[in-house]
């Protein structure tokens, strides 16, 4: 499926307001109700659109620590990176995990109650042996900014 621009305005749309109601939709995209409905079916159904859920204020929680670890595996074969990956998907307290090029080979993000739970977490995945050589913690300090959307209409304005 190839998006036009209304589809990328549905999916910006979508992205800054779950909740929206397709009258309001249909209004904010210049579509008239079942047309915008018909699209946002088909943006479902060719999985463009995923899921929807609620945005959580972290500080509101009490104390919590944000961490992001670079971690260097030991071998490199298709399996070290399935294994690895099966292990720290059972981590609730990863949010992100990112293969990426350079110095490293994962970028991980974690949100725990704070650094003794963090440390306890790390010890865990060295015991299991799931093929870590090395890894680096950095605890944020502050997230001045955090944006829960992505610039649809950059991405797309080609």
């Amino acid at each position: 499926m190839k998006l036009d621009k209304i589809d990328i305005k549905i999916l910006s749309q979508l992205q800054k307001n779950g909740r929206v109601t397709n009258v309001e939709l249909a209004d904010l995209v210049n579509l008239s109700p079942s047309p915008c409905l018909m699209r946002v079916k088909k943006l479902q159904t060719e999985g463009f659109i995923t899921g929807y859920s609620a945005q959580i204020d972290v500080s509101k929680l009490g104390q919590t620590l944000t961490i992001f670890t670079e971690v260097t595996l030991k071998h490199h074969q298709q399996n070290d990176f399935a294994r690895f990956l099966t292990a720290i998907q059972k981590v609730d307290s990863v949010i992100e995990c990112h293969l990426v090029s350079g110095g490293y080979d994962y970028l991980v993000k974690f949100v725990t109650a704070g650094i003794s739970e963090y440390q306890t977490i790390m010890e865990r995945m060295i015991e299991l042996d799931i093929g870590i050589d090395k890894y680096f913690s950095f605890v944020v300090l502050k997230s001045p900014i955090v944006k829960s959307h992505l610039p649809l209409d950059a991405i797309f304005d080609r």
